[in-house]
This record gives C-alpha cells, sequence and structure tokens, in this order.
C-alpha cells in the first residue's frame, strides 16, 4: 500500500501459528537474536544491533549473503511480516520491530478477527517471493539456491490449495517433489514405502488426500481413495525415473517443477481475503455469501472459491474497471467493484462484482500499482517482450484468457478457468444514451439443482477462445 506504514496484506495464512516474533525482545540496544523464516520449516539466524532501527534494506544484506543469493537476482525476494491473520510484504524502508508494535492496530484495520484473536496474535519476518518481480525474469534464473526456495514456496501454495491447479498438474507436481527429495532411483517398492511414511499430505493438496462428501462415505472411501492417489502418484514418478537415465541434477527438477507452476495464471499473486453473494436461490431468493481468495499480480484479477479450490473470474487489467468503496453506515461492507464484458441471452452486457472485504481499499491501490507500474515498464521492456511473449503461450493451456488472445480452452471444467455464469453480478446495458439494469435470472430450484461433484479431465486447446 503505497504511502503507508505497509505494502498490501494478502489473504490469511494457515500456517506457523506458533512462531517467535522479531518484537519479543525488551533490550534493543545490544546484539539480539532474529530468525528470518523461509518456506521449508527451515529459517536464517541473526544477531543484530539497534534492532529497534533495524530496517529491511539493513536485512536483506545480512540474509543474502547467509543464503549465498546473487545480487542480479536480489530483487526475486522480499521481506514480510506474517501471522496466521494478516501477511505485509514491506518496503526497503519499513523497521520490522516498529511495525510489530503497530500490529494490532493493522489487523483491526484490515482483518474482521475477534478481540481475542487479535491479543494473541503475533506476527514473524519471513523471506520469500517478492510479488512484484516479473515472471519472465524468473524464468532466467539458474541458481540451485534460489530455485530451491522459489519452489519451497510455489510447493507449499499448492498443497494448501491457495495455487488451485487439475489432477493432472498436482499429480506431476507431486511426483516431482518426491523425486527432489528422494531421487530418481527408487524403485516401485521403496515409492510406495515412502509415500506410506511421508504421508500423500507431503506431496498432493490437504483438500485432495482430505476428499468430499459425507461422514459415513469419508470412512467408507478413504482407503481406496488414498490406494488409487498413491498408485497414480507412483505412475507418474515411474515417468521421471524412465526419462531421467543417469541420474539428473537437482537444478533440472525445480526447472521442471517451477515451469508446471508458471503455467499457472495466478502464479506470483498477492492474495487478500473476501466474499462475494452467492446467486439467490429458493422463493424468497435469500442470498448469503461464499469466501473468496482475491489473486492480484502484474498482469491481473482472479477470484477464487476459497471452498472448491477453483477460479471463479480471471481478468487482465485492459479487460476491467474497479472501484472502491467506503462502507456508509455501521455494519457496512469495504466493497472492490470489478466491472467487466459478459454476455447475457447473446447480448452484450456490463457485469458489475462486488467483492465485500476490508482489505479493499488495499486491492484498490495494489491493483492502481500494478497498472501504472505496468505502463511505465511498457516503454523499456522490449528486451523482455519475447520471454513475456513465450511465457503467455505457455499459459494458454492453463488460463482462459478473454478477447482472442489465447486458445479456446475446450475443457471449461478446468479448476484454472472462470465461471462467470456462477457468478451473482449486476448486469447492466448502456445504449449510449441510458443505463438500463438487467433483471437476475431466478436461480435454479431445489428440484433441478445437481448435486453432483464437478470432474475434471485434461486441458485441450484449440484455435479461439471461449470464455468459461
Amino acid at each position: 500500500m503505497e504511502g503507508d506504514d505497509c505494502n498490501f496484506p494478502p489473504d490469511l495464512s494457515d500456517n506457523h501459528s506458533q512462531r517467535g516474533s522479531v518484537a519479543s525482545s525488551a533490550t534493543l540496544s545490544r546484539a539480539q537474536d532474529v530468525l528470518v523464516y523461509l518456506y521449508g520449516d527451515s529459517a536464517v539466524h541473526l544477531s543484530l544491533e539497534g534492532l529497534g532501527s533495524v530496517s529491511v534494506q539493513d536485512l536483506g544484506h545480512s540474509v543474502r549473503e547467509a543464503l549465498q543469493i546473487p545480487e542480479s537476482v536480489q530483487d526475486a525476494f522480499a521481506f514480510w511480516l506474517c501471522s496466521p491473520l494478516l501477511e505485509l510484504q514491506l518496503k526497503m524502508r519499513h523497521q520490522p520491530y516498529k511495525l510489530c508494535r503497530q500490529w494490532q492496530d493493522l489487523l483491526y484495520r484490515f482483518t474482521d478477527a475477534s478481540e481475542e484473536d487479535i491479543s494473541q496474535d503475533e506476527p514473524y519476518l519471513q523471506y520469500r517471493r517478492n510479488v512484484l518481480y516479473p515472471k519472465a525474469k524468473e524464468t532466467q534464473i539458474d541458481d540451485e539456491g534460489v530455485l530451491r526456495l522459489l519452489q519451497e514456496e510455489a510447493k507449499s501454495n499448492i498443497l494448501s490449495g491457495r495455487y488451485p491447479c487439475d489432477p493432472e498438474h498436482w499429480m506431476a507436481l507431486g511426483a516431482l517433489t518426491l523425486a527432489l527429495e528422494e531421487g530418481t532411483s527408487l524403485d516401485d517398492q521403496q515409492v510406495t514405502t515412502t509415500i506410506r511414511e511421508k504421508k500423500l499430505s507431503s506431496f498432493l493438496p490437504a483438500h485432495v488426500v482430505m476428499g468430499s462428501g459425507g461422514f459415513l462415505s469419508t470412512l467408507r472411501g478413504k482407503s481406496s481413495r488414498h490406494a488409487e492417489l498413491e498408485q497414480k502418484l507412483l505412475e507418474e514418478y515411474r515417468k521421471i525415473r524412465s526419462s531421467a537415465g543417469t541420474s539428473p541434477e537437482p537444478r533440472q527438477l525445480l526447472h521442471q517443477y517451477l515451469s508446471m507452476c508458471h503455467m499457472l495464471p495466478f502464479y506470483g499473486c498477492a492474495f487478500f481475503c473476501g466474499e462475494i453473494d452467492k446467486p439467490a436461490q429458493g422463493i424468497l431468493h435469500r442470498g448469503k455469501r461464499k469466501a473468496v481468495n482475491v489473486g492480484i499480480c502484474l498482469k491481473g484479477v482472479y477470484v477464487m472459491d476459497v471452498k472448491e479450490k477453483h477460479v471463479l473470474l480471471g481478468l487482465h487489467f485492459n479487460e476491467l474497471s474497479w472501484d472502491h468503496s467506503y462502507p456508509e453506515e455501521e455494519g457496512d461492507s469495504h466493497i472492490l467493484w470489478l466491472e467487466f464484458d459478459g454476455e447475457e441471452d447473446g447480448t452484450p452486457v456490463n457485469k458489475l462484482l462486488k467483492i465485500y472485504s476490508k482489505q479493499a481499499e488495499l486491492m484498490s491501490g495494489f491493483i492502481e500499482f500494478c497498472v501504472e507500474l505496468r505502463s511505465a515498464s511498457e516503454g523499456g521492456a522490449a528486451g523482455d517482450a519475447g520471454l513475456s511473449q513465450q511465457l503467455d503461450e505457455r499459459e494458454a493451456g492453463a488460463k482462459n484468457g478473454r478477447g482472442g488472445r489465447c486458445g479456446m480452452l475446450q475443457r471449461q471444467s478446468s479448476v484454472v478457468c472462470s465461471r462467470v455464469d456462477s457468478l451473482n453480478t449486476i448486469d447492466y446495458v448502456d445504449n449510449g444514451k441510458e443505463i438500463k439494469r438487467l433483471k437476475p435470472k431466478r436461480a435454479a430450484s431445489f428440484f433441478t439443482r445437481q448435486a453432483t461433484a464437478p470432474s475434471y479431465s485434461a486441458v485441450q486447446v484449440t484455435e479461439s477462445l471461449e470464455q468459461g
């Protein structure tokens, strides 16, 4: 967030709730121990004097030296203050200790957490990917240590469901994780033993391992489902083993893992939490809300269903307009408004999506910052144009672009495809003379709603684009 004490707080974090804060020491004049956490449950141990006035820039030199990160890729990482309630990417001028002292104020301002939760929350300092680092530059990195840091972060986002992906992707990524951790020369029995010792949740997303359904169906199906997942993971590992020949360098496997993640359009996003209206159902048209993650990166905005782990809406910045509104009365919410083109019964319409969130102001400001940054960089980005174009083409198989930019996704049930028809939007037509709002469609009745779970299959790309 420009001009404030913090940048922008992405979505809630599920992990590391027991980690210590950099603000736990009362004596700041002499040397103090500080832990800077990394993904993968490791940390950099520093001893710093004058902790109260140490800036992010000061910390950066020490951490990069400890991790042996080349100066050429130092911008790939940033410092974050994180807790189960809030995540903030810090700027160079920020002083982590002082921000820790302001942590409760930030929680009251940007979260809906209870007073009890806020009073018990404590942040930790983390070194991780900079959300403003271009994906095209990341593809050029070849340092194994840097690649491993990026892979650990990507793996965490895959396993937690923050990065939704289709079965063929998370299974291949799980096999690559196994190969990175155990090598590519395990026989089938060793693979099965390793998977069972480390548990499937070490390789596959938690929601996949847990499955869905009621208590009885879970009891009946858990064993067979796990056996099926183990078998598919083994088959994917065999592909890596057979194609590897002689043992490949870890760098090759790291590149493979990150290349698959780069295909996800929301890779590297800053995540914010919010809610959207569910389509009204029943005779009384009573509507509820569903929790969403809002991912924002240098290219666009992605709204994702927290429960179902799929994309509801994905837009490039040139495909949307946005605004932020403050609460008018007590009890009202901050709202981020997203406007984009759509179609109803063959008629072009404008669609408005309301995202309720205390972080709406931050999201709006970050979108504006990304748009300005992208516009400013376009003039001098000729050298990166080829890389960006190649990356866009690779993403075309995993993202539903709009306006004919990418190939048509024949499988619109992919988790990375937009589901505009499932959104409760305000639709209107602007004919140049008046703005006419369209009546919302009546939701399906109780008797016509389908209870079957969605199924996914492989993405196929053809010549034109169809919006999901």
